[in-house]
């Protein structure tokens, strides 16, 4: 019933899958851990822009991209906390490096599981000084998919605490058709409109706009859907752990997606240390996501 493939190819994945639900997941460790396929109950959830995953030299558009250690744009692509400052581009750098398969497998209790590892090297230290280990477990069972979060400050002691966001960006597959009618749930009454630079009364989405990009400033919650009005069984679920607390909707016009982001901070939190995790040496912080429909 459960199962963990590894595909060889041009940009080898790994497939999780769960035969009796009709459920899929895609893996591309060399991709920046990325998740490019997600089916549940035999529906496709995600939307990707397959010429963007295969040019090893563009962000991937599409699928659900790790954003670690900054979702968001830093103010002029640089940073400075903790006494300590960098360059680094949007979203940060986990979802353009390779990452390792750790292990995968079945489990006993039900599920297939694949552990991606990424650590801390030249690379990222040129951006970013401090040692880490970020491991992502993904286990697919039934009609949902969850994502545990080990993140582990592995600087020696006495340097100062290390501070991170994390966050995912999953591009939810939604034709332009269907647009109008799509309804993301939210309690916000305020938005900072990414497009426009100001924060303004939030009262609902319009989808149908040349391009979305609202940060939800006051959710109220860790979780959200997405549903399509008179799609029956057309209705994805995101929640997370407590640190989830920042929401973005994004989505461009004549593109068939909709994307529904959790964050635990805000965009450029490295500059302004807004709801920023801070990790002693040695110190690790257990987060999770569930995506489900």
């Amino acid at each position: 019933m459960f199962s963990v493939k590894q595909i060889e190819g041009a940009i080898p994945t790994v497939e999780l899958v769960d035969g009796g639900s009709a459920s899929r997941a895609v893996l591309a460790p060399a991709r920046g851990g990325i998740l490019t396929e997600l089916a549940l109950g035999g529906r496709e959830l995600l939307y990707l822009d397959r010429a963007t995953f295969e040019d090893r030299s563009a962000n991937v558009r599409g699928g659900n991209p790790v954003l670690f250690p900054s979702p968001g744009k830093l103010a002029g692509d640089a940073w400075s906390a903790a006494g300590a400052a960098g360059q680094m581009r949007q979203h940060g750098f986990a979802r353009t490096l390779p990452w390792s398969l750790d292990d995968h497998g079945t489990l006993e209790s039900g599920g297939a599981y694949a552990r991606l590892v990424l650590r801390s090297s030249e690379t990222t230290r040129a951006q970013y000084p401090w040692d880490f280990r970020a491991e992502f477990t993904y286990t697919l069972l039934g009609r949902a998919l969850r994502i545990d979060l080990r993140i582990t400050n592995e600087t020696g002691a006495g340097a100062p605490p290390m501070p991170f966001g994390a966050g995912f960006h999953p591009y939810f597959a939604v034709s332009q058709a269907d647009k109008a009618r799509t309804s993301i749930e939210t309690r916000a009454t305020r938005a900072f409109d990414n497009t426009t630079k100001r924060e303004a009364p939030f009262s609902g989405f319009d989808l149908t706009r040349p391009e979305v990009d609202l940060h939800l400033l006051d959710h109220g919650s860790t979780e959200s859907s997405l549903s399509i009005e008179g799609t029956p069984g057309v209705r994805i679920a995101v929640r997370g752990s407590p640190e989830f607390t920042h929401w973005v909707v994004w989505t461009l016009q004549g593109k068939d997606f909709v994307c529904l982001e959790p964050w635990t901070c805000p965009g450029d939190a490295l500059n302004t240390g807004e709801r920023l995790i801070h990790l002693r040496s040695n110190e690790t912080r257990a987060l999770w996501i569930e995506l489900s429909a």
